[in-house]
């Protein structure tokens, strides 16, 4: 029932200065800055791509103020679309998720999806703006990657036969990702559980449990975006096992606290159950 990774949701102390970030690194434009009584914040929006990122900033009590009293600044939330808000609102009734309504939204807090606050919206067409295409994945670390898995097809109406087993020793972790409709899209919630092996992903799941780590954007020029940081001085570093035109990550220190990945258009097929969808360049990780 979902249809594609709508948006995220970063807690910044200064929302203004993030949509200058934004605007800077990715071409984006802002289209909203209104107040969430659900989430306890302002909120500034800015759409790249075709996808939105919500900045919000604390107001009073609620769950963006724990957030930021617990972990400052960073990845707060995830937003998914679907078909029809309706038929998604009677779905959790049948399946008894709790949630709340806010406008043409609705919410479900971190206790429902394991560590990933998640607003859900009905699907629209974007005109894309700026320099990238889109958000396709927001990465989620848990206790039992199996168990999640399992949960997210029940609560969300996923189909399992679709999805798109993944084992990474480089990284260190096990998982799965939940495909929403391939392969026409590559949209999806990474699903991990790590190895114990000490790694980046291992350390943030130790020290904050169930929660998001990270998310992925797509966009044709991956070195035009590597120059934009360069010129900032910011930190990003290429993948290790694949080309440097084809993907890096950005590190959190710039951008307000999110760890973000970046890959080639389409070439996040590789390692997403379709490689012959990955295009040029691809040949050799699709035989290795």
């Amino acid at each position: 029932m979902l249809s594609y990774v709508e948006r995220v949701q970063l807690v910044v102390p200064d929302r203004a200065l993030a949509v200058q970030t934004w605007q800077e690194l990715f071409g984006a434009v802002q289209v909203g800055d209104d107040e969430s009584a659900v989430l306890g914040a302002r909120r500034a929006t800015v759409q790249a791509g075709i996808s939105l990122f919500d900045f919000i900033e604390p107001s009073g009590e609620g769950p963006a103020q724990g957030f930021a009293a617990r972990w400052g600044t960073g990845l707060f939330g995830a937003g998914f679309s679907c078909p029809d808000l309706m038929d998604m609102a009677r779905h959790f009734g049948s399946q008894e998720v709790p949630y709340r309504e806010e406008g043409d939204a609705l919410y479900l807090d971190a206790a429902t999806t394991h560590g990933m606050p998640t607003m859900i919206t009905q699907q629209a067409e974007r005109a894309p703006v700026g320099d990238i295409r889109c958000l396709y994945e927001v990465t989620n670390p848990v206790r039992d990657w199996q168990d999640t898995a399992a949960h997210y097809t029940r609560i969300f109406g996923l189909d399992p036969t679709i999805f798109s087993h993944i084992k990474s020793s480089l990284y260190g972790y096990e998982g799965t990702l939940t495909l929403f409709a391939p392969p026409n899209r590559l949209d999806r919630i990474e699903i991990t559980q790590t190895t114990g092996d000490g790694g980046a992903m291992d350390r943030f799941y130790h020290r904050r449990g169930p929660s998001l780590y990270m998310c992925y954007i797509e966009m044709d020029d991956v070195e035009l975006l590597a120059g934009r940081l360069r010129a900032r001085g910011a930190r990003f570093t290429q993948s290790e096992d694949r080309p440097a035109s084809t993907g890096l990550f950005i590190h959190p220190t710039a951008l307000h606290g999110m760890l973000l990945g970046v890959s080639r258009t389409n070439y996040a097929w590789v390692w997403s159950g379709h490689p012959e969808l990955a295009g040029e360049g691809a040949e050799h990780y699709r035989n290795h």
